[in-house]
């Protein structure tokens, strides 16, 4: 009675609260991540990523002019203005001054501003100072205030999203060294291609990416049609030994397949690290791609064949077309670790900063100079993980479908 159609199991329940928990895992860190790469560092490191709407506070020390005061009845000597107008928000950055608030003040500058807006305090000689959230000043003197009244607050900037992160972490310049270089006739190429920029190394791991990915899914969708559907002496044995490659360490091939490349003369090069992520990609795309395609309606290949059909033309027009689901899944898989890879690109592309990869990029270069630049690493970081989001939600719904691939008869 616990399995009555129309009613959840407990377990089902359970399931979809374990999966809710792990998308949350997943999403709310890449938020933050992406948040953080649009903020500046002053902001980063005061503020978390969530408060980033808030606006941070920044510390200033303001300079009230007392021209403006005048005397009421009893001797009293008043002094009404705004921090946000006029002289005294002359030394303000601009976006303070246009929706800046008031977080805190005071009116020492060695306890700095540790008030809120609203209270009112009083120094030694007897002023009375009020400061409003809105940067109304009403201050209050037995005796005629002189000089300037100075002001530790702290004043809340509105948030500040800029694309100027990214502009510095692929050209490695900020505005001002860069409109300057400019001016100097320097090109846009030279600035994204220098040793320190980003924009290289990603082109980089795109070429890397790319063919390290098609080459594979090509000779393993030949493979598997054969060991799918064509009959042949050891072909049982093959497909044992794909089994078998599934659990080789790759680090095992890594010091012959050194040897071989300097045998052939290919040494440390693309063409290099293409054949050797080929190789470590061809079991699992084989193992995958043979399954699914075993899978496949076996009436309409027997009925290509009494057609006339050759099985090359049964390949590219009838089991290539039905096995995109598979053919995707191990994309997005293939694509995801030649893209993230560090290790094999350590060992099969030169050490040279025109062919480094942005993981091995940001490791030696980014980390280890600029390791305290926040907002540098979060906008280098989505940079790296930007294309990998976009593979994979382009192609996730063939994900499992092609994973399911032979589970089911």
């Amino acid at each position: 009675m616990d399995n009555i159609a129309g009613q959840r199991s407990g377990l089902s329940i359970a399931t979809h609260i374990a999966t809710a928990l792990l998308v949350l895992l997943w999403i709310i860190p890449t938020l933050g991540l992406f948040i953080t790469s649009f903020r500046d560092q002053d902001a980063i490191s005061q503020t978390g990523w969530w408060r980033a709407l808030q606006g941070a506070p920044q510390p200033f020390v303001l300079s009230v002019p007392v021209e403006d005061q005048v005397e009421v009845d009893g001797g009293t000597w008043v002094l009404e203005t705004n921090i946000f107008e006029g002289e005294t928000a002359a030394g303000l950055p601009p976006s303070v001054v246009d929706r800046g608030r008031v977080a805190a003040f005071g009116i020492s500058r060695l306890r700095g501003a540790d008030t809120d807006p609203g209270e009112t305090l009083e120094t030694r000689q007897g002023v009375a100072i009020t400061l409003a959230a809105d940067g109304a000043l009403l201050a209050s003197s037995p005796e005629p205030l002189e000089g300037a009244l100075a002001l530790p607050v702290m004043l809340v900037a509105p948030p500040q999203m800029t694309l100027e992160n990214y502009t510095e972490v692929l050209t490695d310049t900020d505005a001002e060294e860069r409109a300057a270089l400019l001016e100097r006739g320097t090109t846009l190429d030279r600035l994204l291609f220098s040793d320190e920029a980003l924009f290289g190394p990603f082109v980089n791991t795109m070429t890397v990416a790319i063919p390290a990915t098609i080459i594979p899914i090509v000779i393993a969708a030949f493979a598997a049609y054969a060991l799918a559907w064509m009959e042949f002496p050891g072909r049982g044995f093959l497909i044992a030994m794909v089994v078998g490659l599934l659990v080789v360490p790759l680090q095992l091939a890594f010091v012959p397949i050194t040897i071989i490349h300097e045998w052939f003369g290919i040494g440390k090069s693309f063409l290099g690290i293409w054949l050797a992520h080929t190789g470590f990609g061809l079991p699992l795309a084989v193992y995958l791609l043979r399954n699914y395609m075993v899978g496949l309606p076996r009436d309409i290949i027997e009925c290509a064949k009494v057609d006339g059909a050759t099985d090359f033309e049964i390949f590219r027009k009838i089991v290539l077309p039905l096995s995109f689901p598979a053919l995707a899944s191990f994309a997005i898989f293939q694509f995801l670790w030649t893209w993230n890879d560090l290790l094999v690109a350590s060992v099969f592309l030169p050490s040279d900063t025109e062919s480094t990869v942005m993981t091995r990029f940001v490791v030696t270069s980014l980390l280890g100079s600029r390791g305290g630049e926040w907002h540098i690493l979060a906008a280098a970081a989505f940079v790296m993980i930007a294309v990998p989001l976009l593979v994979f939600f382009t192609m996730q719904r063939y994900l499992v479908r092609g994973l399911l691939a032979g589970s089911v008869k």
